[in-house]
């Protein structure tokens, strides 16, 4: 699936994996994110720090009706308040995809799947 967007010289085609890694990078830049975690109730797979390729299992992109919606699954730091590291990254995150696509993002919902000492 993907975003298409139409302007005066064609259109565009943005993949949700495009996203994905954009969503990612950005969450990672935020202070006190570890990593990102699988969507996923196992407790062994939600303990184990997503590498590059993996990113799209913790990033689910979404359309609900004309709308998208991003969900996070991340690892953050023991020890730093977790309403505060949740909130920055739902700013970057936000800004960073509407800055680089030039469109709306209806919600950036960010799960936190685990506490990880650093």
């Amino acid at each position: 699936m993907s975003i298409d967007k139409v302007n005066q010289h064609g259109t565009i085609h943005i993949s949700l994996d495009a996203i994905s890694d954009i969503a990612s990078a950005a969450a990672l830049s935020c202070y006190g994110v570890v990593g990102l975690a699988p969507k996923s109730t196992i407790i062994e797979e939600m303990s184990r720090i997503l590498k590059q390729p993996e990113f799209s299992k913790a990033i689910v992109v979404r359309k609900k009706k004309e709308q998208y919606i991003v969900d996070l699954y991340l690892i953050v730091a023991y020890g730093v308040k977790v309403t505060e590291i949740v909130g920055e990254v739902q700013k970057k995150v936000k800004y960073d995809l509407e800055l680089k696509f030039s469109m709306k993002f209806a919600a950036i919902n960010v799960y936190v799947q685990s506490l990880k000492t650093l």
